[in-house]
């Protein structure tokens, strides 16, 4: 069992442009998935907005990055990321989610989601979001 951390950057409406961008700069794939693509689209404005972005290159670089809805408060530079932990055992994911949960401020419960196995958001005792997730392969 492993899981990895990766920084997972918040924009409003720019979250595509920007992977693009450090895909450029540090090679590798990218993948950019819509709330329309995941079938969550709560603002029509906002279906091809990404919900789900990734680039990985060979060389070591991970980052991932999502839209902020414009039902979620957003102000640059103040929340301008979270920590994601992806695994591929929900097992473990569930142990870890236990664990970092203790006085902290559940976001979204720990529980299956459209896009993934297990998904969960919630922010610690320390004022850092952590995002939970059981890795979904991506097939677009």
């Amino acid at each position: 069992m492993s899981v990895t951390t990766t920084t997972h950057l918040n924009f409003r409406g720019s979250a595509r442009e920007a992977l693009d961008f450090y895909q450029s700069v540090f090679g590798g794939h990218t993948v950019a998935v819509t709330y329309r693509d995941a079938g969550n689209v709560q603002n029509e404005n906002e279906a091809d907005q990404v919900m789900f972005g990734q680039v990985v290159a060979d060389n070591g670089f991970r980052v991932m990055a999502y839209d902020v809805p414009s039902a979620m408060p957003y102000e640059p530079g103040t929340n301008p990321f979270f920590v994601s932990v992806r695994g591929k055992d929900t097992d473990e994911i569930s142990t870890l989610w236990h664990r970092l949960a203790a006085g902290s401020n559940v976001l979204r419960p720990l529980e299956p989601a459209a896009w993934a196995p297990l998904y969960g958001m919630l922010t610690d005792r320390f004022g850092v979001t952590w995002v939970l997730d059981v890795a979904a392969p991506y097939n677009g």
